[in-house]
């Protein structure tokens, strides 16, 4: 079985190995000490996730996940980084990453975390196929809202949150169920998270008037469709 190939962008050469040493028996993984040459890795070969170090020469770790996401807006990216301020995590998921993961953290949770986002990379055959949300058509395999005048692809974890809203149209959803469902628990930071990919879901349907992402305080959202 082929194995999932994973992009590495660290700096500290001690984390790196540590690191490489213990994802490289479960993927094929390729580490770079600097943003410069993981951007040129990547842009010629072909990576199923990216792993990225915020503090790197050449290229930081914002700077790479935005020049990522110019050319690939599907690929899941999760920071790895030893900045834990708030701002920080906010700033990274606004900029495109699906997780942000806080030095120091166990290889276990590196783990499941890599692994929640390749199990929803490769699924086919639970994801429905196309369908309308307003007047886009809406293909969950690829990421994509389509109308006759253009194509948005959106990330991966904005795709699952919308096929999350649209299974559940005009019901009340709690955060700590949206939270489970999508990120597989419900803390204060992932909470967080929820708050920003609403946003951008917002943003991307802002010019449909019958579809409203409505938030109910201190219970969660409904998603109404006209």
């Amino acid at each position: 079985m082929e194995r999932s190939k994973i992009l590495y962008a660290e700096d500290d050469e001690t984390i790196a190995f540590l690191i490489q040493d213990s994802l490289e028996n479960h993927y094929d993984i390729s580490c770079y000490r600097d943003g410069k040459s993981a951007l040129e890795a990547f842009n010629k070969e072909n990576f199923d996730i990216c792993l990225l170090d915020i503090m790197m020469p050449e290229l930081n770790g914002f700077e790479l996940a935005e020049r990522i996401r110019e050319k690939n807006t599907e690929i899941p990216i999760i920071f790895i980084s030893a900045k834990a301020l708030k701002e920080d995590r906010i700033k990274g998921l606004k900029i495109g990453a699906d997780d942000y993961l806080v030095k120091p953290f166990s290889i276990e949770e590196l783990i499941l975390k890599i692994e929640v986002f390749l199990r929803r990379s490769k699924k086919t055959t639970s994801v429905p196929s196309k369908f309308k949300v307003g007047k886009y058509t809406f293909d969950p395999k690829n990421y994509t809202l389509q109308n006759a005048e253009n194509i948005i692809t959106l990330t991966q974890r904005e795709s699952d949150l919308l096929l999350y809203f649209t299974s559940n149209k005009n019901t009340v959803l709690k955060r700590q169920d949206i939270l489970k469902a999508i990120w597989g628990d419900d803390d204060y930071f992932m909470g967080r998270s929820l708050d920003v990919f609403i946003s951008r879901l917002r943003k991307v349907l802002a010019d449909e008037e019958n579809i409203v992402i409505e938030n109910l305080h201190g219970i969660g959202f409904r998603f109404s469709e006209k």
